[in-house]
């Protein structure tokens, strides 16, 4: 199946098909066509781009139109030929883009990028609540905006595809470059990060146990590593062990037990739930203890870090050492696989726009869709996100209350 296919059935999440005939009647009486904009995310240091051509090619063909800034999704391998193909527009000027009705993008609009907004537009992109200021929030109120955050969308069963899916990636790419930067090409150990025979296998900490410390973990055994996992829930350790083996070891985070784990480790990975500040750190006096030249990558910089000595790093310049450890502190380490990573945004956004252009505009979406209401955290200049409320000191409403109201 070829992924202009995949697209095609996904979008039938968003379609009325199923919908008795009345109300599939009223929903083609509100349809409306959107003027979608994707801007160029490079100057973030960032290589994923939210639609690929394919998806592109499908929404046009339900009569959208989209705008996609020039080289966006150079970085994903994706040329501005293919999405002039698919129907997309090409542009240089940006601020044509930031005039749409709705923007997608995967980093976090800046202060500079919100005064270019003509305000009363819907933004989707990632929130990252560490990339946000006072005055970036005050100016997206002032701007009367609809802000949507990837890491707080959700689906029919609860869940959170986009995180999931990164979260994915993120494991399984975390353990490919603990094995590049414990190598001697990047001034490493010169350790395997597995097992060869006569040789005592590596150790490899993960401090969480949510969907990208499965997959790190379970790439890490497949290697012959030791993997020793920590978490404050005991009931996602059980599980985590149901699904993986006897083999993890896994413990709730005692200091004592966490220290020892750490100073033995030659990889320490942080994977934290996504969407919450972490509930355990690393102290700077713990990261001193470990080996030299060991490695730490941190996959909770957008939200502070789970590390006291974590700071936050670009795909320019991915590391730093500090105490003789290695930090490797990427916000966006999806990115690196970037055309993968774009892929499975794409395949979670087109059953989403579809629905939104089927309904009649996305203020009617988020009042039908429960599901996609979890990731507003600006409605129409109002902040309805408590975490963002709490770390700023600004007052939010609730979203369900304010749908009364609008």
């Amino acid at each position: 199946m070829t992924e202009k296919d995949r697209l095609t059935e996904l979008s039938a999440a968003g379609s009325t098909f199923m919908l008795p005939m009345e109300e599939m009647l009223e929903v083609r009486r509100k349809s409306k066509k959107i003027r979608i904009g994707i801007p160029s995310d490079k100057e973030k240091v960032e290589y994923r781009v939210p639609l690929t051509p394919q998806a592109a090619e499908l929404l046009v063909s339900y009569g959208h139109e989209i705008l996609i800034e020039k080289d966006a999704g150079k970085a994903a391998s994706y040329a501005d030929e293919e999405y002039r193909l698919a129907g997309a527009s090409v542009v240089e000027n940006r601020q044509e883009i930031f005039e749409c009705d709705l923007i997608l993008r995967v980093s976090p609009f800046d202060e500079a990028e919100i005064d270019q907004l003509k305000g009363h537009q819907a933004l989707i992109s990632n929130m990252q609540i560490n990339a946000h200021c006072p005055n970036s929030i005050s100016k997206l109120l002032q701007k009367k905006v609809t802000n949507i955050a990837y890491e707080y969308l959700e689906d029919e069963e609860g869940g959170k595809p986009v995180v999931q899916l990164m979260s994915q990636i993120s494991g399984s790419t975390s353990i490919m470059l603990f094995n590049e930067y414990l190598s001697k090409s990047r001034d490493g150990k010169g350790v395997l990060l597995g097992s060869v025979t006569g040789i005592s296998p590596s150790e490899l900490v993960i401090l969480g146990s949510g969907t990208a410390a499965e997959f790190a973990a379970r790439a890490a055994l497949g290697m012959g590593a030791i993997v020793k996992v920590f978490d404050d829930n005991i009931s996602a350790l059980h599980k985590l062990e149901e699904k993986l083996s006897p083999r993890i070891f896994t413990s709730v985070f005692y200091p004592k037990v966490v220290r020892k784990a750490l100073k033995s480790a030659d990889a320490v990975l942080g994977a934290m739930p996504v969407g919450m500040l972490p509930s355990f750190r690393i102290s700077e006096d713990m990261v001193k203890k470990m080996k030299p030249g060991s490695v730490i990558i941190d996959l909770n910089m957008s939200q502070g870090g789970c590390f006291e000595t974590s700071r936050c790093t670009d795909l320019n310049n991915p590391t730093f050492v500090e105490h003789g450890v290695v930090h490797y502190c990427v916000p966006n380490l999806p990115a690196i696989v970037a055309r993968t990573a774009s892929i499975a945004l794409s395949n979670v956004l087109i059953p989403i726009l579809i629905a939104i252009g089927e309904i009649g505009g996305i203020d009617n979406y988020i009042k039908n869709s429960k599901s996609f209401r979890k990731g507003v955290y600006v409605y129409n200049g109002i902040l309805t996100n408590s975490a963002l409320a709490e770390k700023f000191n600004l007052p939010y409403k609730d979203i369900d209350l304010l749908l009364a109201v609008f």
